[in-house]
């Protein structure tokens, strides 16, 4: 199973389900801004991906973001960010089968649909 996790309206989100639909993948969408990011979910994400990978350090709402909220970025502090701030989180995050990926690369896209499926 494949599940893709961003905002609507992101322009790499929409990118990355129209390449998806152009492959025959059968995913399934998680929408930040409809269903949140869970505690769990945020968890995860830290666990398996790490901060660095995670939480986008260049965008406007990290900016906006005051310095107390930004550093020291630990790990309890990153989730109640994504939570609080899901727009914070990098996109897109794929999930195949518990492996995780972030960031819009069709290579390493493919080759995780592709292990997911055997």
């Amino acid at each position: 199973m494949i599940t893709l996790y961003g905002i609507a309206n992101c322009d790499t989100i929409r990118k990355t389900r129209k390449w998806l639909e152009q492959q025959g993948a059968d995913y399934e969408f998680h929408d930040y801004k409809k269903l949140g990011c869970s505690s769990g979910l945020a968890k995860t994400l830290i666990s398996e991906l790490g901060i660095e990978s995670v939480i986008n350090k260049r965008g406007t709402t990290w900016r906006k973001l005051p310095e107390s909220e930004r550093e020291p970025l630990t790990a309890t502090r990153a989730q109640k960010l994504m939570q609080d701030q899901p727009s914070l989180i990098k996109r897109p995050v794929l999930c195949v089968d518990d492996q995780w990926l972030v960031g819009y690369d069709t290579a390493r896209i493919t080759a995780l649909i592709s292990k997911g499926s055997k």
